[in-house]
């Protein structure tokens, strides 16, 4: 896959296209791919996706914006593992925000792009205060020479499959229905810092990654599992949070206990999933009463772990 930041100044070659958030890639969003490449390869088209840095309702509403499922990077990796051909990040600013829904399709899309082929959800809107909608693209569609569909929402059981639907679940550590409707466990990716080394002291070393991101839409403590370049699978208990029970004015901090592991991880890449919740954050009156809800924590992932392998 090809990463664009931004769209090329020059006609590009013809293109199948789809465009939005992607936040998550979702199953929802994995539907959107697979017609995609459907019709890429029925026209004999390369496929393309446009998304946005930063997000828009980050950009609009910088206070309350939503925290995101996926980081720029992780997006960047799951939609290059579904044979997209080109990724376009448009860096979505004032100037991009004010520019008028005529002016997105025949600049971007057709002079630039040169699409051939549009695919948008059905709730798709965009140009200056969201004028432009799907009527339009399909009259600019006729007068340019490209084909507009528009993609229904996927329903889960009675669910509308959402990046919004998601960070509900995640936030009430649903981790089982996040990860239904995600195709696949939530996960966190990062490179493995120093820490304090308390875990260490008490005999629960910890694999730490920090985190940047603003807000994050879990906190609290998980059965866990992490990958790493080896591509070996390990099983732990993480924490993820300001870590209350340490220090007052904490950073976010990702921290996974891994189970009978006494390996060094340090500055490598991994990818910690979260399969289930056991608790919030809490404080604890004294060093003793937190090293043993560690213990107990520890214990819970490893009871988890053994009733998967018994189901499996």
């Amino acid at each position: 896959m090809q990463l664009h930041f931004g769209v090329p100044a020059s006609p590009a070659a013809p293109i199948a296209l789809t465009i939005g958030n992607f936040d998550g890639v979702h199953r929802g969003h994995l539907t959107m791919l697979a017609r995609l490449r459907d019709a890429g390869k029925k026209l004999c088209l390369p496929v393309g996706v446009m998304s946005f840095e930063p997000h828009p309702r980050e950009f609009f509403r910088p206070g309350d914006a939503p925290a995101r499922l996926t980081s720029l990077r992780e997006k960047v990796e799951l939609l290059s593992d579904e044979g997209i051909d080109h990724l376009y990040i448009c860096h979505f600013n004032a100037r991009f925000a004010a520019q008028s829904p005529e002016t997105f399709v025949d600049e971007f899309l057709v002079r630039q792009l040169n699409i051939r082929w549009l695919l948008v959800g059905d709730d798709f809107r965009f140009g200056a205060k969201r004028a432009g909608d799907f009527i339009l693209l399909q009259e600019k569609g006729k007068h340019f020479g490209f084909s507009v569909e528009s993609q229904t929402s996927v329903i889960d059981g009675e669910d509308r499959i959402s990046s919004s639907l998601i960070r509900e679940l995640l936030a009430r550590g649903e981790m089982e229905g996040a990860s239904r409707l995600l195709g696949k466990p939530w996960h966190i990716s990062g490179r493995v810092a120093h820490g304090d080394q308390v875990g260490r002291l008490w005999g629960f070393p910890t694999a730490n990654l920090p985190l940047p991101r603003r807000k994050m839409p879990v906190t609290g403590i998980f059965a866990a599992q992490l990958k790493a370049r080896d591509g070996i699978q390990r099983y732990g208990v993480a924490s993820v949070g300001t870590r209350p029970a340490v220090k007052e004015q904490g950073i976010q901090l990702l921290e996974t206990h891994l189970f009978d592991f006494s390996g060094d991880l340090y500055g490598q890449r991994v990818w910690v999933e979260l399969l289930h919740k056991f608790r919030d954050e809490t404080s604890f009156k004294n060093v003793d009463a937190l090293r043993d809800q560690i213990a107990l924590d520890a214990q819970n992932a490893r009871t988890y772990f053994a009733q998967l392998a018994l189901k499996a």
